[in-house]
């Protein structure tokens, strides 16, 4: 009986180390996978930062256009003038229809997700959240700021974030001190930013997604097309000499052409599955100073005092004149 009791307990001891073990291999292949194998949509805001030292260049285009090639309105709230030192609101809407959808990279459609990039003057920062007010950090539940690279502090980008909730996307901004830093000065300052709903149609290597337009690249007659079982198409063109081009679409769009149609170089092959883009503006701020203010304050006060002095002194002028019967 003890030895039976021993067999029973090992046998125990071994299926639970199995269990652990096997437990313990899948958390692990769960976390790589995350981690060296993302989603491409997780990874779109980062290719600017990993191919640009700028996100603007100097024509003064911002660089997601590279990409993102349809143009979309992008509006921005800033306020006119703050003071030194002071954390304020930078909003930035990115309005588009609630009922569009998307093709995403599988060829499904999928809700739009937006970005935005907001280049700020030097000195210019994402404000610490210790200094966030109630309201803020309402207002920012949900969104993660990322600073452009590590020297570039003014430089602050959001997303992807799920459109559908985020159409407009609150900025907290801290300003600078020039009492303390003399390397910034009160005056007018630009702000350059940039605001992004949908997926791109060029990756940063050049090549096309499958959310663009795809044309013919010769002329010819389509001689036959072969559908792969990824959902993506051969289009096999035969030109007059009898040479074949073939054309690949991969899965999405959807072709408007079919076998036996003479077609041009430029001729489109699919439609245009594109609902978004990028668009973005310049907005100016101005960082007051205080004593501006209060001498401003005491030169309406002087003009005002003035004024009524000038009436104080006609009134008594006509008095006279009325007593000396002039």
């Amino acid at each position: 009986m003890k030895i039976l009791g021993g067999h029973r307990k090992m046998k125990n001891l071994k299926n639970q180390i199995m269990k652990q073990t096997t437990f313990l291999l899948c958390t692990l292949f769960l976390i790589s996978t995350i981690l060296f194998y993302p989603k491409t949509t997780f990874a779109y805001p980062f290719w600017a930062q990993q191919n640009y030292e700028s996100p603007r260049e100097a024509t003064g285009k911002i660089v997601c256009a590279n990409c993102h090639l349809a143009q979309m309105p992008t509006i921005a709230e800033v306020p006119q003038s703050v003071g030194a030192d002071s954390v304020f609101k930078a909003v930035v809407k990115i309005p588009y229809s609630n009922d569009l959808k998307e093709i995403g990279a599988d060829g499904s459609e999928v809700p739009l997700q937006v970005g935005a990039v907001v280049m700020l003057p030097d000195g210019f920062k994402l404000a610490p959240q210790e200094r966030w007010t109630d309201e803020i950090k309402e207002e920012t539940e949900g969104v993660y700021f990322t600073n452009y690279s590590e020297d570039k502090d003014n430089i602050i980008i959001v997303g992807p974030l799920s459109g559908d909730t985020n159409k407009e996307i609150v900025f907290p901004v801290l300003s600078p001190d020039p009492s303390t830093n003399k390397e910034y000065h009160y005056g007018k300052y630009q702000l350059h930013i940039g605001g992004n709903r949908g997926r791109g149609q060029i990756y940063p290597t050049g090549e096309k997604s499958n959310n663009v337009l795809f044309t013919a690249t010769s002329t010819g007659t389509i001689n036959s097309i072969d559908k792969i079982e990824d959902g993506s198409f051969k289009i096999n063109i035969e030109k007059e000499n009898g040479e074949i081009i073939t054309e690949t679409v991969p899965v999405g769009p959807k072709l408007i052409v079919k076998e036996q149609d003479k077609i041009n170089a430029g001729d489109p092959l699919t439609n245009d599955p594109n609902v978004g883009g990028f668009g973005q503006l310049d907005a100016e701020v101005v960082l007051q100073s205080p004593y501006r203010i209060i001498g401003l304050i005491a030169f309406f006060i002087g003009v005002g005092l003035t004024q009524i002095l000038l009436v104080l002194k006609k009134k008594q002028v006509e008095k006279v004149q009325a007593a000396e019967g002039i």
